[in-house]
């Protein structure tokens, strides 16, 4: 199976499991994003409606808007095997041009068929602007990881939302007044054994 092949399997199940449940929400594939202006919303109900020069996304969740336009949420870059140093510092780099046209816009990498292998210490390294970073022992999540990557795109939706609020309705009379804002470290370890996360999609 190829990188995009894979992609495609995992849109399919994020689509399945996830999207029917979030209508507000959908995910495409192979959509490419502006890297330079600031853009607030498109026009069309699809990300196939934009014309322009772009960086491709591998997954791209948007937020569906009552208007019939739409706001890219979240994007999935999407690698299988392993991340050379160069793929780590290029897909970081993608992120914070996507991030300078999209200031709301969220961030991540997933790695298919790492065995048992954990995230690579390059990727911490070299990968300042992604939001989270997550990898799966095969080409098929296990459920603990396909709900895992779930449950982190609904919060990284939510957070995108939030930070769009905070940047754009800063000086609205009605916006939320934050005391607060701290950004935690999540992390999580490989269990010790295969049969304790071996239940395959």
């Amino acid at each position: 199976m190829n990188e995009i092949q894979w992609v495609k399997t995992v849109k399919e199940q994020i689509c399945q499991s996830f999207v029917e449940k979030h209508s507000h929400l959908d995910i495409f594939q192979g959509v490419r994003l502006p890297y330079a202006n600031e853009v607030l919303e498109y026009k069309g109900a699809e990300p196939k409606s934009v014309k322009s020069i772009g960086y491709e996304t591998d997954l791209l969740v948007i937020e569906k808007l009552n208007s019939g336009n739409w706001k890219p949420r979240l994007v999935v870059e999407c690698k299988i095997n392993s991340v050379t140093t160069h793929d780590a510092i290029t897909y970081s780099e993608k992120s914070f041009a996507h991030k300078r046209v999209h200031p709301y816009l969220r961030y991540g990498i997933l790695i298919g068929n790492r065995k048992r292998y954990p995230l690579p210490g390059r990727l911490f390294r070299h990968g300042l602007y992604f939001d989270f970073m997550a990898s799966w022992v095969g080409f098929s999540p296990t459920k603990v990881e396909f709900d895992g990557l779930l449950n982190i795109i609904l919060d990284e939706v939510e957070a995108s939302i939030n930070l769009e609020n905070m940047l754009f309705q800063s000086r609205s009379s009605k916006r939320n007044r934050y005391v607060v804002l701290h950004k935690p470290l999540r992390l999580q370890e490989t269990l010790d054994s295969p049969e304790e996360n071996n239940e395959i999609l």
